[in-house]
């Protein structure tokens, strides 16, 4: 190769590497992981961990947002995955019990500043409950600073009542994140994950969705099936988790099927976006 080309090639080269690093879209997964009971027999945690971390290693969130998390398992998904690292506290105000584990890579955001609620009408009581369902509900949220754009935006996780009747406490518990989000600053750009364990058709839905948006909904690009809870089977029969935003542009989302023989990483196939800054 001639000197001249040489130079060219070096320039491209130097000038590909001082690209603004804003460009970056931030990658945002859901993903309910199932509880770790031996009841499940040969969907059992130990047999489907690492079709887990084999998926989240592939999708490679930036942040990642579960339910159903116990520590045995978050404290396995990061000891494989050493780049990320989680927080968050169980649903009674401990870590014997189901969190909503907020996963991020460490490399790609710095958590600011975190905290819990519950979904009741006393939310700052762990475990409370007091709109008739059976068992605590809860949001753990965070602040994040992306470190390639220097950037913040606000990050939510929650896990709604699962039982039919259930729908008028989804809700309250919709108004309760709502009613948080409009504390923040108007332009402060949100995420909201979760298993809302409500349909698209749902007042949960419609509430949620006047204030914020569906990135499944508003993607250009958009991949997978749409419903989500596949209950072990591969097949879905409703779609019940969700990505919702603020402040950001969707422009991919999908639904991951990810399985290894028939197995599959949880009952709930994970949702996935990425988003761009406005």
């Amino acid at each position: 190769m001639s000197r001249p080309w040489r130079i060219t090639l070096l320039s491209v080269v130097l000038a590909l590497a001082s690209l603004p690093l804003a460009a970056q879209s931030l990658r945002v997964m859901s993903f309910n992981v199932r509880v770790p009971v031996e009841s499940d027999g040969p969907n059992r945690w130990e047999a489907r961990r690492d079709i887990m971390v084999r998926t989240i290693r592939e999708q490679q969130p930036d942040v990642m947002g579960t339910q159903e998390l116990h520590q045995e398992q978050g404290d396995y998904i990061v000891g494989k995955l050493p780049s990320y690292t989680w927080f968050g506290i169980d649903r009674r105000g401990g870590h014997s019990d189901e969190h909503m584990g907020v996963f991020y890579r460490k490399d790609r955001l710095t958590l600011k500043d975190s905290g819990n609620f519950w979904l009741s009408d006393t939310p700052n009581v762990p475990g409370s409950i007091t709109w008739g369902h059976p068992l605590p509900r809860m949001v753990t949220w965070a602040l994040f600073e992306d470190k390639a754009t220097h950037r913040s935006f606000y990050y939510y996780n929650t896990h709604l009542p699962y039982q039919e009747k259930d729908e008028p406490a989804r809700v309250k518990g919709a108004k309760e994140i709502l009613g948080r989000i409009a504390q923040l600053p108007a332009n402060a750009p949100v995420i909201l994950t979760g298993d809302f364990n409500t349909e698209p058709s749902s007042p949960t839905y419609a509430l949620l969705a006047k204030d914020l948006v569906d990135t499944r909904a508003t993607a250009p690009k958009v991949e997978g099936p749409e419903k989500t809870f596949h209950d072990f089977t591969g097949n879905p029969s409703v779609r019940i988790d969700f990505i919702f935003e603020r402040g950001f542009t969707p422009t991919r989302f999908a639904t991951v099927t990810t399985q290894q023989d028939g197995r599959y990483p949880s009952d709930h196939f994970p949702v996935m976006t990425e988003l761009d800054w406005k």
